[in-house]
This record gives structure tokens, C-alpha cells and sequence, in this order.
């Protein structure tokens, strides 16, 4: 593929819509059996669905390839062969028992996206290339960001070695395991230009606004927490209440007070107490010890910071007062990640022309796009999610809804692929697209 771009044509949105949905309803069928979507990185579901797409883009006219992890590429070359690439895609793992929305929503519309794209107009001038990425959610093995991580620097392959998930079987194995065909290089960060994300929210914010476009400003960042609360075990019967170290009495103290600072914190912070382990966990007998896990969530570092030190001596104050003992051990630090100024405000540019509801929101939810913002231009556009609900068979968002979501990445990666000026390579120069 080489050449000028076409002269622009008016891509069908109603066919681009309808080829993304089938191809979003034919990943769904790389399932293991039962309620929803399976798809787990390295499984036969996932290895089917990657080779499904590696003919799909083929077929679209992309060149398509597998990288050393098993990401799967459709690659459409702009005509400056030498120009950093634009990075367009999502994930396709899954949740057990997920839906079909999450991370699928992504690949489907980028690799729809370039498929209109090309036939309408032609090559572009910036290669653009669409992505599906092996893993992000951390459902078989105990990471996250398998895909995106090989890409951007967060691991080198040594982690595989030593990775086991429930059965025991090591990343290595099963990624030796997984057949897509020949291997090429991934594209190197440094040569990518430019990375844009589209996902389904899977949150209730934008369905309650009735918005139809949620422009991301940046994902939140993250700490979590292995909190262990020791008390005295002790009779139920025979010990007086003023007597006691009742450490799940205390373990629910400091999840109030949790709530509390978090509601006087106000959005877009959160706090979650999450998995609780009672011991001895029986019914005639005070708690002694209760683990629970801690996760706070912000899209501004020093926020987040301040937020931790406030639960810490909240924390250290209860459990004085309780007469217990509080351990907070850090499992997982995450900073916030900010997405590019210029292509949010090319994304609300692309939603007024349109006529799009459009709101700028922080995501709550890690995305690959967090691995990227620090290193390149980032952009995620988020759709509805009905009633908030994702992880889950119920996910859902509408047929309109998703076609909106297509509309905006199809401008965008237009303006980055065809509108580029000659001798730039910065995603936020060119003409506006119109």
C-alpha cells in the first residue's frame, strides 16, 4: 500500500457499524462454555479468536502479523514509510463468565475503522496500525498488561518464567504453547506516534447523564492494600463486650471510616474494601484476625498521596482505641496517567461537529492506555455501558451507542493519518478534519 491519500470520501457509517458488530459477535463465539464471554490468555478460546482476527485483517487489506507474546497487528502503511505509527486497539481477553463489550468493542472498531478508512480514501500518509492485545485483565495469570507491557517496557520476559496460574502451568509454557504462525517484531514504542483506545465505560456515569461520548482525560491511578486486623480470639458466651479485641468489629470501624473520608474526598476519588478473610470464622467465637484487602483510586497523584496518609492515621487511631493491632502492607502502585491535551480537544472538536453528547471523565478502571500516556500521545473515548453493568454476562450497550463510538475513532484516525503535514510527525499538527 503507498501512495496520496483519495480524495476524501464520505464513509457509509450504517455498513462500517454493521461489519463491526458482526465482527464483534463473531469474537464472542471464541468462548469457553458458559454464562457469558471466557476468552483466557493462551486458552484455545483466545488462541482461535487471535487467529480469527490475523485472517480478518488480511482480508480487510491489512498487513497482519503476530508479535512474540501473541499480539496480533493489522498494519496499514501510510506512504512516509519512515513516520512513527498511530496505535489503535484494545484487548481480548476476558473476565470468567465476562461479557462480549470489554477490551472486544475496541478491536473490533479499530480494525473495522481501517478497513473503511482504506477503502474510501485509500493509503494514508502515517501508517496506522490496528492492535489486539493478548492479555490486560489478569484472569489466568497473576499480572495485568501482558500485551500492552511488551510493547511499552513494563516487562521484558523474564516474568514468564516464573508465573504460574491455578493449575500450576507457567506463562512461558503456555505461551510456547499457543500456535498463531510465524512471529515478527512488535512496532517499538519509540515508533509509535500516537495511541487511541476506544472502550465501553463499564460505568453508569454517561447512561445517567445521557451522554453519548465520554472523552477521557486521564485513568486513575491506584493503590492497594493487604490490611490485617489482630484481635484476641476468644469465647462468645463468657467474654464481657467491654473485655473484648473483637477484630472483625474493629475490621468494620475502619471500613466506615474508610467511607467516610472517602465521601468527604468526593469524586473523583474512590475506596473500596474488598475481599475479607475471618478467622477462625466461627459462630461462637470472637474473631482474632481479619485480612481484607484496600483499594483507593485517584486521577491526581498528590490527592491520591494525601488520601493514603489521612486512611493511615485514621487507621492507627481506631486501632488504638480498639486496643488491635493494624498492618497495611502496599501490594500495588499505579501513578494516574494523563491522556493528550490536544487530542481531547480534537475528540470534542469530532463530537461538536457531529453533534455528540460528550463529557470529559476520569476512568476509575485501568486500561492498556495508561501503559502508553507517559511514553506517547494517548486518547481513550468511552461509550455507555446500560446500567453500569461490565465484567458480567448482562454488559450491554446499544447498537447506536457503539456506532457513535466508530464515528469518532473513524475522524480521528483519519485527522492522524491523512491530514498529517508534510515533515511533521506530531499527531497534533495538521488541518482540522472536517
Amino acid at each position: 500500500m503507498s501512495g496520496s491519500p483519495a480524495r476524501p470520501q464520505p464513509i457509509d457509517l450504517g455498513a462500517a457499524a454493521a461489519d463491526m458488530l458482526e465482527l464483534l459477535e463473531k469474537l464472542a463465539s471464541f468462548s469457553d462454555p458458559g454464562p457469558g464471554v471466557t476468552r483466557l490468555l493462551y486458552s484455545p478460546e483466545w488462541a482461535g479468536a487471535q487467529r480469527f482476527l490475523l485472517e480478518r485483517m488480511a482480508e480487510s487489506g491489512l498487513d497482519s502479523f503476530a508479535d512474540g507474546v501473541g499480539n496480533v497487528y493489522g498494519r496499514l502503511s501510510g506512504s512516509r514509510s519512515s513516520e512513527r505509527v498511530v496505535l489503535t486497539g484494545s484487548h481480548i481477553d476476558t473476565v470468567v463468565n465476562g461479557g462480549k463489550y470489554d477490551g472486544a468493542y475496541g478491536v473490533a472498531a479499530s480494525v473495522t475503522a481501517l478497513q473503511h478508512l482504506y477503502r474510501a480514501y485509500g493509503p494514508p500518509l502515517r501508517t496506522l496500525v490496528a492492535v489486539s492485545f493478548a492479555e490486560e485483565e489478569g484472569s489466568r495469570f497473576p499480572l495485568t498488561f501482558w500485551g500492552s507491557g511488551h510493547l511499552t517496557g513494563l516487562y521484558d520476559g523474564r516474568e514468564a518464567a516464573g508465573c504460574r496460574d491455578e493449575a500450576g502451568v507457567t506463562l512461558q509454557e503456555a505461551m510456547a504453547d499457543c500456535q498463531l504462525g510465524p512471529r515478527r517484531p512488535a512496532p517499538r514504542c519509540g515508533d509509535i506516534a500516537a495511541y487511541v483506545e476506544l472502550h465501553v465505560e463499564q460505568g453508569i456515569v454517561l447512561e445517567r447523564s445521557e451522554t453519548q461520548i465520554g472523552i477521557v482525560s486521564a485513568i486513575a491511578g491506584q493503590r492497594r492494600f493487604a490490611v490485617t486486623v489482630e484481635g484476641t480470639a476468644n469465647h462468645a458466651g463468657t467474654t464481657p463486650m467491654g473485655l473484648r479485641r473483637d477484630a472483625l468489629a474493629a475490621a468494620a470501624d475502619l471500613t466506615l471510616r474508610l467511607e467516610a473520608l472517602a465521601a468527604e474526598a468526593g469524586d473523583p476519588l474512590v475506596a473500596t474494601v474488598g475481599r475479607l478473610d475471618v478467622r477462625p470464622n466461627t459462630p461462637n467465637v470472637i474473631p482474632g484476625e481479619v485480612r481484607f484487602t484496600l483499594d483507593i483510586r485517584h486521577s491526581r497523584e498528590a490527592e491520591l498521596e494525601a488520601f493514603c496518609a489521612a486512611v493511615d492515621a485514621a487507621f492507627a487511631a481506631i486501632a488504638k482505641r480498639r486496643d488491635v493491632a493494624v498492618r497495611l502492607e502496599p501490594r500495588l502502585t499505579a501513578a494516574p496517567a494523563h491522556m493528550d491535551a490536544r487530542l481531547q480537544a480534537e475528540l470534542a472538536s469530532v463530537c461538536d461537529r457531529r453533534g455528540l453528547r460528550w463529557r470529559s471523565m476520569v476512568s476509575g478502571a485501568g486500561h492498556d492506555a495508561q501503559l502508553f500516556a507517559p511514553r506517547c500521545p494517548a486518547a481513550m473515548v468511552f461509550v455507555p455501558s446500560a446500567s453500569g453493568i461490565s465484567h458480567a454476562p448482562e454488559e450491554y450497550t446499544s447498537p447506536a451507542d457503539l456506532a457513535s463510538g466508530l464515528d469518532v475513532l473513524l475522524a480521528l484516525l483519519y485527522k492522524l493519518g491523512y491530514e498529517c503535514e508534510e515533515g511533521t510527525d506530531d499527531p497534533g499538527d495538521g488541518q482540522r478534519l472536517t
